[in-house]
This record gives C-alpha cells, sequence and structure tokens, in this order.
C-alpha cells in the first residue's frame, strides 16, 4: 500500500474492506430494507420525511454511495458523507437514536448473514471484527459508539430485546409493495420482472423466521434459500470485478487506484495477503464472543 495515501476509515486491512466488495452486497441491501420496514416508528419516520414515496430509487441509490463512501472513501469523503446525514437527520427529526440504532443494526446483520450464507468463508472471529468495525459507521450517523452492538453476540442480544415491538404495519406494507415492484420506466419493465423481482425475492426468503411471521408469509426452508443464495452469488461473481466496479460511483476503483494494486479487495483472501497482522489503526481489538446469532441470521456460517 502507498505510505501516503489516505486508506480512510477502514482501510485494506479490515474485514469491511474486502467484505463490500462482493456483488452479493446488492442483494444484503435488499435485505436490510425488508428487515428495516417492520419497526413501525422508524419506518414512519422514513415515509413521512425522506421522500421515498416520491423517489425511492434516488434514496437507494444514496444510501449505497453513503455505503460506499464509508467503506472505501478518503477519511475527508466519509466524514463530510456522515456530517451531511446527521444534518439531514437532525432537519426531519429523524436522529431519534432508538430508531438510527434500528437501521443501523439491520444493515450490519443483513451485510453480514448474507455474506456468510453466500460462501464467503467468514471466521467467527472475522465476523465479530465486522460488527465491531462497523461502529465507525454508526459513529457517522450519530449515534454513540459505545452503544452501538461490537460483536455478533451483542448483535444476537440487541435483535432478541427489540423483537418484541416490530411489526408489518401499514408502512412496512408500502415498502414491500416497491420492494417487490418497484416504479420503472416502461422500457425497463421486462427487467424489472427478471431480475428485480428474483433479487428481491431472494433477499426477502434470507430474512430470520420471525421477519417471515410479521410479514404473513411462511419462511422457506432455510436450506434452500441457502442453496439458491449461494447459486446466485456465483453467477454474479462469474462478472469481472473490475468490469462490475466500473459502474458508477466507482468507489472500489478510485480506492485502488489511490492506494495500489495490492490493496485490491477480495473477500475470499481475508485477511488479504498485503496486510499486516492486527487490526485496522482506527479500531480497538474486538471482542472476540461466538454463538453467531444476529437475530435469528448472522448463525449462518460457510454453506458445506
Amino acid at each position: 500500500m502507498r505510505q501516503d495515501a489516505d486508506p480512510g476509515l477502514f482501510g485494506p486491512r479490515s474485514v469491511t474492506w474486502q467484505l463490500h466488495s462482493d456483488p452479493v452486497m446488492w442483494i444484503a441491501g435488499v435485505r436490510a430494507l425488508w428487515l428495516q420496514a417492520l419497526h413501525p416508528v422508524a419506518v414512519r419516520g422514513v415515509m413521512i420525511n425522506s421522500g421515498f414515496r416520491k423517489d425511492p430509487w434516488g434514496r437507494l441509490m444514496r444510501t449505497a454511495d453513503f455505503v460506499g463512501t464509508l467503506s472505501y472513501g478518503t477519511t475527508e469523503a466519509a466524514e463530510a458523507a456522515g456530517a451531511r446525514v446527521r444534518r439531514i437527520h437532525r432537519l426531519l427529526g429523524v436522529d431519534d437514536p432508538e430508531l438510527l440504532l434500528w437501521v443501523h443494526c439491520a444493515e450490519t446483520d443483513s451485510y453480514l448473514s448474507v455474506a456468510r450464507r453466500s460462501g464467503i468463508p467468514l471466521t467467527d472471529a472475522a465476523a465479530d471484527r465486522y460488527v465491531d468495525e462497523h461502529r465507525t459507521s454508526a459513529r457517522l450517523v450519530g449515534l454513540d459508539p459505545d452503544t452501538v452492538p461490537a460483536s455478533t453476540a451483542g448483535l444476537a442480544a440487541y435483535f432478541d430485546a427489540v423483537r418484541p415491538g416490530l411489526a408489518a404495519g401499514p408502512d412496512a406494507r408500502t415498502v414491500a409493495d416497491f420492494l417487490r415492484r418497484p416504479p420503472v420506466k416502461p422500457v425497463l419493465v421486462p427487467a424489472r420482472e427478471v431480475v428485480w423481482r428474483r433479487v428481491s425475492a431472494l433477499a426477502y426468503d434470507t430474512l430470520p423466521p420471525y421477519a417471515h411471521a410479521l410479514y404473513g408469509r411462511p419462511a422457506p426452508p432455510p436450506e434452500t434459500v441457502t442453496r439458491r443464495l449461494v447459486a446466485t452469488a456465483g453467477l454474479l461473481r462469474r462478472v469481472p470485478a473490475r468490469l462490475r466496479w466500473r459502474l458508477p460511483p466507482r468507489h472500489i476503483l478510485r480506492a485502488v487506484d489511490r492506494l495500489g494494486a495490492r490493496t485490491r479487495p477480495d473477500p475470499y483472501a481475508y485477511p488479504a495477503p498485503y496486510s499486516l497482522p492486527g487490526p485496522a489503526a482506527i479500531l480497538e481489538e474486538p471482542r472476540r464472543q461466538y454463538g453467531i446469532d444476529g437475530g435469528d441470521s448472522t448463525r449462518w456460517g460457510t454453506p458445506d
């Protein structure tokens, strides 16, 4: 890695750097939306204040851009993105720490669960480290990192505590309708039917059993879902990384250009061969608590 280059908030030595480069993260992001919609207060704030109804695609793309900036951007770019998000939250009145924590944990759980079920060989220690790393993301959206789960066990405990307050109310149904059949231009309708609906359905199927119960649909057999996820991820990974990463906004390509070719992320090579031992500089040593069960989801390890 180029010694004079800014690695950003995470850098090539982090689990985040490797994991977020995988195309299965798009499925994980859709899963996070399915899960986040089950918090009645949080989803009400989204529906009232965020412009989701008028510009749902724009909101999705802005969220993806934010995650990419935090994962691969410079420290300055990530801090600036976080400041913008905190300012918007304050203006819209959606900066309640309880709601921000729900959104954060649903995202972290979804990214980790889908990645592991799709075949990425993360050890339990690496999974704990990933959760711990994302206390940094939590800080950027306005949370106190000390109040955010720092391990998969902590994440599981959080979901156990919040589960009684979850429900699939009218707002959740509105989000679900969008996720099943989002509005698109007529020319894109075939792509929506062939591609998007399958991605959305697979993302939904990866939800934990309690989420299926709340949405009122039976949960498919976990083994079947995992096989489908592995197969879909395999197809996505056949697209060359350099080609995938050329799609806007090109966060990964810009990061590799900034730091050098040896920092090219590879979720199957964590810890990466160019990495030095030990956690990334911004992190404390992660708490190693095992017993993976993040809301009945991060318990999935690498499929046999």
